[in-house]
């Protein structure tokens, strides 16, 4: 069989005897595999003047190259991107790019020549290696473009197989120009929108029919016939659509063009689509959402339209690609914390997770798994899924390969909750996880174990037959960060039966954490880490003294002088102070030998973070209830009440200036609370008695017992900024 091809040559001025720069095409009806490319190349030189004999090897290697470069019969052709061509569009007769012109003129005629004159083109269209020829045609482009202009309303087919061929050039960068500027896209957005709104007609006449139709026979057989047509017409309607779209997605490849259809809500449009059957149109759609989904305004429109409900019923499919699209989707927007809520609200968590076990999804479907993990509302609903049990099979088959960061890092946050937690730690778990992260020193996994220890319950006993394998870790010479994991596991352990000071002596950790409290000798995780530790060990009587002895209670006083502005600091110190003034072997050091802690701890009261206030109202309770040292206690009752009352004061005087009322007191009062002579500034408020001091001081200080019970061998302690569990009743509270 012959093809025609199309073979062009360029010549200069000076080899054309100084005619112009000119252009030939030399037709070659006999181009196969089995031409004689030599002769024909000389056939070819010595029909076309305007090539030199001189030339004549180029000639025959161009030649060479278009032999082996056309398709034949059996190949198959190029598909761009892979859209197959749809039913109904294929013709008997083969196209050839030498009768465009034929082609164009049924452009003119009626609907059925349109068709067949376009679906001839094409059939062009759809080989790249004809594309060119055709953008150099105008005149078929312009009648392409004036069709489906006028007549897109009339024929379904023809504006689908006009848009196939606008769409075979915009699967090359280069020929989004043309395309562009015979406004082809803003055309089939108009199309895509049209053909949604007639689509809900359709829909809302067969509801009608089959809500109106009777028990008879006729009239349901009349429905069957109506419920066949419909099927037919959405299937061509979704043909058209998806070469819509595909043609908008190529174009959406410049962010302009992308933001010019955003403009004109092409989210809103892809949304409604996502409630069709069609696997291939849906693929295309969620293709199209993902794309747009990595900017914040595409994201939005997202959110108004519950494109996440509607994404929900394709988790999980029987078609692949849709699948990994519809989990790749969801991930750009789970990082929206809305959109999270979302998706625990239709069920995906479950869905999620059952994908653990598909090696194709198993990225993505963890990936979404923590981004929800983040939110701690969410974390306890992880027990009633097979999440964690196949997490931490995954955590145990890696054998001593690096964990991969999405699964230790979902591991991490779901240990912080303590259902979790003793769901983790179920036969050997925790057994298994401690022999792995002290064998291959994983911090991630250690900060996993750390997360874990924080739980009260069941699960921090099990943590004793650990403490000294921890304790060996602390040394100077090992990392920080894995240090830093190790101690913060072992301060999590408040065990009333746990041997501190046999623990401290063992392992001469005393030496390391008085070292550790200078400022500046380590980063200041570890410094807190440090302090936190040791108001742990605080706990035992015999520990406070070890470390009064060691003198780490001036370490301490100098750490706070150096870190007084850093709330989380002064928390934990105040918090060692407190611990220590229950010991008798401490107490002096703390009270008279070391009065800077004292002061603090007073001017504490003063701070705004109520964390500070709160352990401060404690030690002050201490002083006023257990009447250690009376002056101290005169001295903190009356510094409190002074703060108090003057918050009193600045209420009512703010009161006063909204409301033009009249108070029983004078305006100018702020001197009253800022000096030095106390006492003789009480007696100034007439209205002011003993019996309020004691009922504001009882008051602030009435909830002591009901968080750090003094009583207790083992209080709690203030939580930090790394250990602080929502799900969890804060340390402070205000009835």
């Amino acid at each position: 069989m012959h093809k025609d091809d199309l073979f062009s040559t360029q010549t200069t001025r000076a080899q054309t005897c100084h005619l112009a720069h000119t252009r030939s095409f030399v037709r070659l009806k006999s181009l196969s595999p089995s031409t004689d490319v030599g002769a024909l190349a000389k056939k070819v030189v010595d029909e076309c003047k305007l090539i030199s004999p001189s030339h004549l090897p180029q000639v025959e290697q161009l030649l060479y190259y278009l032999q082996n470069r056309k398709s034949f019969p059996g190949e198959g052709k190029v598909k761009p991107r892979e859209l197959t061509p749809f039913e109904g569009m294929e013709l008997n007769e083969e196209a050839s790019i030498t009768r465009v012109d034929e082609y164009v003129e049924l452009l003119y005629e009626d609907i059925p020549e349109k068709i067949r004159g376009s679906a001839l083109i094409l059939q062009l269209a759809r080989n790249p290696d004809n594309l060119e020829e055709l953008l150099n045609n105008e005149a078929a482009l312009g009648a392409l473009a004036r069709v489906l202009r006028e007549d897109w309303k009339q024929s379904v087919e023809l504006a689908t197989i006009i848009i196939y061929i606008f769409f075979c050039f915009s699967s090359f960068s280069q020929f989004h120009g043309v395309v562009s500027h015979y406004k082809i896209g803003a055309l089939c957005m108009s199309v895509v929108e049209h053909e949604l709104k007639k689509h809900d007609i359709w829909l809302e006449d067969l509801h009608k029919k089959s809500k109106s139709a009777p028990e008879n026979g006729s009239l349901r057989k009349d429905q069957g016939k109506a419920l066949r047509k419909y099927q037919g017409l959405l299937a061509k309607q979704e043909q058209l659509l998806r070469v819509s779209l595909y043609l908008l997605l190529n174009l959406a490849e410049d962010t302009r063009t992308e933001l010019k259809m955003r403009n004109k809500n092409i989210v809103t449009l892809l949304v409604k689509v996502l409630e069709r059957d069609d696997e291939e149109l849906l693929v295309l759609v969620v293709s199209f959402l993902k794309k747009l989904s990595i900017f914040l305004e595409n994201k939005n429109d997202m959110a108004e339209m519950d494109t996440v409900e509607r994404l929900a019923r394709l988790v999980p499919c029987d078609h692949e690609d849709l699948l990994n699209l519809t989990l790749r989707l969801l991930l750009n927007l789970s990082f929206d914390s809305g959109l999270r809520a979302k998706m625990v609200e239709v069920g995906l968590l479950p869905k999620l997770s059952a994908l653990l076990g598909d090696e194709n999804n198993r990225q993505v479907a963890m990936r979404i798994l923590y981004h929800i993990s983040i939110d701690d509302r969410y974390k306890g609903m992880f027990v009633y899924t097979d999440c964690i049990p196949q997490l931490m099979q995954m955590v145990f088959e890696n054998g001593e390969e690096e964990i991969e960061p999405e699964l230790i890092s979902i591991c991490i946050n779901l240990a912080a909750n303590i259902r979790n937690a003793q769901l983790m730690c179920e036969g050997n778990g925790l057994k298994m996880l401690m022999k792995r992260a002290l064998k291959m020193k994983d911090c991630l996994l250690m900060k996993m174990i750390r997360n874990i220890s924080q739980h009260d319950g069941l699960t921090k006993p099990l943590f004793i037959d650990y403490v000294g394998d921890l304790a060996a870790e602390i040394r100077a010479d090992e990392e920080e960060e894995w240090v830093l994991e190790c101690l913060g596991t072992l301060a999590n352990l408040t065990l009333p039966d746990l041997d501190w000071e046999l623990v401290l002596r063992e392992y001469n950790l005393v030496p390391y954490l008085k070292d550790r409290l200078k400022p500046g000798s380590a980063e200041d995780d570890l410094i807190l880490e440090v302090v936190i530790m040791i108001g742990t060990v605080s706990i035992d009587d015999a520990c406070a003294a070890m470390l009064a002895k060691s003198g780490i209670i001036p370490a301490l006083i100098e750490l706070l002088n150096a870190k007084q502005e850093d709330d989380e600091f002064v928390c934990q110190i105040v918090y060692v102070f407190y611990q220590m003034v229950f010991h008798q072997a401490t107490r002096d050091v703390i009270i008279k030998d070391t009065p800077q802690a004292t002061h603090h701890t007073q001017n504490s009261v003063f701070k705004k973070n109520s964390r500070d206030r709160f352990l401060s109202n404690f030690f002050t309770r201490f002083f006023i209830s257990q009447e250690y040292d009376e002056e101290w206690g005169r001295k903190i009752q009356s510094e409190k009440f002074r703060f108090h009352n003057n918050q009193w004061l600045e209420m009512v005087e703010s009161r006063q200036a909204d409301d033009a009322e009249v108070y029983f007191y004078d305006n100018d009062r702020t001197d009253l609370f800022y000096s030095t002579g106390t006492h003789k500034n009480l007696e100034k408020l007439t209205c002011i008695t003993d019996e309020h001091i004691l009922f504001l001081t009882d008051l602030f200080c009435r909830d002591s017992n009901d968080f750090f019970d003094q009583t207790s061998s083992s209080p709690g302690r203030p939580a930090t900024a790394y250990g602080f569990r929502p799900d969890e009743q804060p340390f402070y509270q205000y009835s």
